[in-house]
């Protein structure tokens, strides 16, 4: 149960700068903050809670699901809002 409480913060975590990471060159430096930015805090979590290296696959997996799913959001969510 501890693992998937784990796994849906990383994927929270990461959608945020999945967004971001969307709107960025690719390779700019905006880029690379938006996707190494959460690796510390991603590490702490893993450490501080217990998780062997058996956790590792797991937790890279949700991370690249929160950042596509950052992505997925900035592509279908309106660029700006009319106001009336």
């Amino acid at each position: 149960m501890l693992i998937a409480a784990l796994l849906a913060v990383i994927f929270m975590l990461n959608l945020p700068f999945g967004y971001w990471r969307a709107g960025q060159e690719k390779f700019s430096r905006g880029w690379f903050l938006a996707v190494h930015l959460p690796v510390p805090v991603i590490v702490l979590l893993r450490v501080t809670f217990g998780f062997s290296w058996t956790a590792l696959p797991f937790t890279v997996l949700a991370f690249f699901l929160g950042q596509y799913g950052g992505g997925l959001l900035r592509s279908t969510l309106p660029s700006k809002v009319p106001i009336k």
